[in-house]
């Protein structure tokens, strides 16, 4: 009882941080982008404007992760907290993000799914690890290309660059080498996202000894 004890008094240190602050900020962020992107619709929808301000809302929550993470090391202020929470923020940007684009049609389903299921379960991994006296692994270097990777590929994504050319003059060129960029990127990011996610998996259950001889 006392470790649990312990592990938790460990987890709250630091909770009012300033990089645990704009963690909680990114997360308040994250609400706000969801309803207006919700509220914008999908592709070639009349609420071009509020598009344009849900993709500026995703850029400036996706930015904040450098921020706390920036504040952190800069400051010494590194806490098992914010190692725990800043994945969480990404993930639910990038969940809610996924989401959304698939009920608009503009993501498939099974890309969504996969990425879904991997952060979901890489989440109660994290949890788990904690529940059971462990500490926080914080994200990888895989990890952190696949968080960038899905950034920019859905921050390509939500900018309506269909609205600045003239429905008349039919689909530039440049538009539709535009879409084959984001979805590189976003396919890009789902391998990282597997691979990564296997990645962590293995520095949680690898033996005791395995993982000695590495901090040798």
């Amino acid at each position: 009882m006392r470790k649990r004890q312990n592990t938790v008094s460990s987890l709250l240190d630091g909770w009012n941080s300033p990089p645990n602050l704009v963690t909680y900020t990114r997360i308040a962020l994250v609400i706000a982008f969801v309803v207006i992107d919700v509220m914008a619709g999908p592709w070639g929808a009349n609420s071009v404007t509020m598009r344009w301000v849900a993709a500026v809302l995703f850029i400036v929550a996706a930015s904040t992760d450098k921020l706390d993470g920036w504040m952190a090391r800069t400051y010494d202020q590194v806490t098992e907290l914010g190692k725990l929470m800043d994945p969480i923020a990404d993930k639910l940007l990038i969940g809610a993000t996924l989401v959304v684009a698939s009920a608009f049609g503009e993501v498939y389903w099974w890309v969504t799914i996969l990425m879904l299921v991997r952060e979901i379960g890489i989440t109660v991994m994290r949890f788990f690890v904690i529940d059971t006296g462990g500490r926080v692994i914080a994200a990888s270097r895989a990890g952190k290309y696949k968080t960038l990777a899905q950034c920019v590929g859905l921050g390509l994504l939500l900018f309506p660059v269909w609205s600045l050319s003239p429905s008349s003059a039919g689909t530039p060129m440049w538009i539709n080498v535009y879409y084959v960029v984001t979805f590189t990127v976003i396919y890009l990011s789902l391998i990282l996202c597997l691979y990564s996610g296997g990645l962590y998996l293995y520095r949680v259950w690898r033996p005791a000894s395995s993982d000695a001889a590495t901090k040798a």
